[in-house]
């Protein structure tokens, strides 16, 4: 019986050599074979020289009016120049290095010529060279190798699609085809390889995109059931105990927070493991959320950790929640790498017996020796500064252990519905009330002098400043500032007013600590560092931020750095300094100074920058899809994520007749999936 998964060797005279080079397309069985689509078509079909755009590429046609002429130049070229008699016109079509097609031109002989045509001297430099009857007006254009040609794959698709054809049924549910009004999984096939013209594609293509996202977010909410079935997950506390402790915060969370407390608290009481992430922008108030989901836990009878990348942000948590916990039996502890070794030896024992219910530190957190009586809940602040392993291991410190990531690097939905598609994904889009916008501008380099005198009236005013610079030392490679030289003008500048830091990357912990801890308590008045501080502690008193170079930094890294101020309730201000010598350079200054919503400006970066350049090469996290654009198709990318929560929601979705194509699919797209 025929099926789809069969392997691409059953086809007539795909032997070992053909069967080589489609392995190297990636491409193992029938259904790898008819899903491999084009990746842009050619419209072959002529067209009136009298409407060509100047180089348009086009296909003309007409009669040979006289004996082609072949002229060698230079090493080993040639020039073939022959004249076509289009209407009453008479057009010169040159062909570069293609000599032996002068055997194929016969004087009165009826061709086809596709290539880039120039209105000035009314000639066609030509591409290719056809007979009327050889060749379709519109042909698809594959992505080859070496050891396979355009015809030989095209030939192959026809005959899978031929024999196959009674096989080719449809995985996505027919609700859902009615609903989007999508094209048959047939259609889609036979449109995609083997159109009629550019209409035909473009409806084709629309399905084969969405089916390609469809498969890949059943996929991954396959995944995110299959983590959360665990038979230690319990049923933490309501929302109705909590009430006590919320009306009592010294501020009314605002509606998205709240709605994200009923996000969390939904997954806390299901029995299952949460994984979820929390994303919202500097200041969104992230931290009341976790603790809300925090004493949920405790209140339950079991233990919480928030796991902090450095030790003065675990430091600054660990007060701020043993303040908000005042009068609750929530017991906070702080375990770092500098806790010292008397103070470690009386924790670990409390927090192994259970006594010690909030633990808040560093790595620390997940070190061999330190054993918790029962881990329900792990909160990760800052959750990209720690590894998969990392994460993994704190996990494991319990049974079942729910994960509250955060993050205030606001992720695009592009990368929150892919890099994360196997995590529930909560954002906190709104500021909290009596939060004044940074007021955000963009200077030029010869206007540092203005800038100079803006700061100094604000620290006049006994406020504080960053100033960040994108290198450590002075480089040969690179024309831009170094945090050395700039800390050493400042101090020349205001050093006899105000005291400057100094913070870099290639200071130790210790350091770093020290830094961080004299511009928080005022003992310094401006800070002169590196990027290191997009990840810092909140200093209240921090009202200027000023970058140099500032087109050199990516958008979401700039929004991250101008949310170190803002953080008290006067009004704040950011200073980007930069000479932008290109356009992306000059769009990303234009961003920043325009807007402070922090989920457009890291779309804006994913479009300008891409995937690679935003999360790093490795780890980009955008799966590679063959005809849909995580980016440019976003729309269609969240629709196809919406129908594949709506079936996964039943949990009989894999019994119901209309799934079970699209039960088939998935078993082989991922034998790892367990579907039982």
């Amino acid at each position: 019986m025929k099926s789809l998964t069969d392997s691409v060797t059953v086809l007539n005279g795909v032997g070992p050599k053909k069967q080589e080079a489609l392995f190297d397309l990636d491409i193992h069985t029938v259904f790898d074979l008819l899903t491999y689509f084009p990746f842009r078509y050619e419209d072959f079909a002529p067209k009136n020289i009298h409407e060509i755009a100047d180089q348009q590429t086009v296909t003309i046609k007409g009669e040979i009016a006289a004996e082609p002429t072949v002229q060698f130049y230079g090493r080993r070229k040639s020039r073939l120049t022959v004249r076509l008699l289009v209407g009453h016109d008479v057009i010169p079509v040159t062909f570069f290095n293609q000599t032996w097609l002068k055997k194929q031109l016969e004087t009165g002989q009826e061709v086809l010529v596709h290539g880039k045509f120039n209105t000035a001297s009314k000639a066609l430099t030509g591409m290719k060279l056809m007979k009327p009857s050889d060749e379709k007006n519109f042909s698809a254009i594959y992505s080859v190798n070496s050891k396979i040609t355009q015809k030989t794959l095209r030939q192959i698709i026809q005959q899978a699609f031929d024999e196959y054809y009674d096989v080719i049924d449809d995985f996505v549910p027919k609700w859902v085809i009615n609903k989007f009004r999508l094209e048959s999984f047939r259609t889609v096939i036979h449109d995609m390889h083997f159109p009629k013209d550019r209409n035909e594609v473009k409806a084709a293509l629309r399905t084969a995109k969405f089916n390609e996202f469809f498969l890949f977010q059943m996929q991954m909410q396959t995944l995110k059931t299959n983590n959360h079935k665990d038979p230690h997950a319990r049923v933490m506390a309501d929302k109705l105990t909590l009430m006590p402790f919320i009306e009592g915060l010294p501020y009314a969370l605002t509606n998205a927070q709240d709605r994200v407390v009923n996000e969390i608290l939904a997954d806390l009481h299901r029995p299952y493991a949460m994984n979820r992430l929390l994303q919202g922008d500097v200041g969104s108030g992230k931290t009341v959320v976790a603790a809300i989901a925090i004493l949920a836990t405790i209140l339950s009878g079991k233990q919480a950790v928030m796991l902090a990348p450095t030790e003065i942000l675990a430091e600054q948590h660990a007060n701020g929640l043993a303040k908000l916990f005042e009068g609750t039996n929530v017991n906070v502890a702080l375990l770092t790498g500098d806790t010292p070794a008397s103070a470690r030896k009386q924790l670990l024992p409390r927090i192994k017996d259970g006594s010690i219910n909030l633990i808040i530190g560093t790595h620390a957190l997940f070190q061999d020796k330190v054993k918790y009586k029962d881990l329900g809940l792990a909160v990760i602040d800052e959750q990209h500064r720690f590894g998969v392993n990392q994460r993994r291991k704190m996990r494991e410190k319990g049974k079942a252990t729910n994960v509250l990531s955060m993050t205030a690097t606001p992720i695009p939905r592009t990368l929150s519905i892919t890099a994360y598609g196997e995590m529930d994904v909560s954002v906190i889009d709104e500021l909290p009330g009596g939060r004044k916008p940074i007021k955000t501008t963009w200077i030029k380099n010869s206007q540092t002098k203005t800038m100079l005198n803006f700061l100094h009236k604000h620290l006049k005013n006994h406020e504080q400043a960053y100033v960040v610079v994108p290198l450590i030392e002075e480089s040969e490679v690179m024309d831009m500032r170094n945090v050395t030289e700039t800390y050493e003008k400042f101090q020349q500048y205001f050093g006899n007013e105000f005291k400057v830091g100094l913070m870099h990357g290639k200071l130790n912990d210790d350091e770093k600590n020290k830094v961080m801890q004299d511009f928080k308590d005022n003992q310094t008045q401006i800070l002169v560092s590196t990027t290191v501080v997009e990840v810092g502690v909140d200093v209240s008193n921090a009202s200027v931020m000023v970058i140099f170079d500032a087109d050199h930094f990516g958008l979401a890294q700039l929004h991250q750095l101008r949310g170190r101020v803002g953080r008290g309730s006067q009004q704040s201000y950011c200073i980007l300094i930069a000479d932008p010598k290109n356009e992306v350079g000059i769009k990303r200054m234009n961003v920043m100074s325009s807007s402070t919503d922090g989920f457009f400006i890291s779309q804006k970066d994913l479009e300008l920058r891409g995937p690679g350049d935003v999360l790093g090469k490795q780890q980009s996290g955008l799966p590679s899809f063959h005809v849909g654009d995580p980016i440019a198709d976003l729309n269609i990318l969240s629709a196809a994520q919406d129908v594949a929560k709506q079936v996964t929601d039943n949990d009989n979705w894999k019994k119901l007749d209309e799934n079970q194509e699209l039960v088939k699919h998935l078993t082989t797209l991922n034998d790892n999936t367990s579907f039982d």
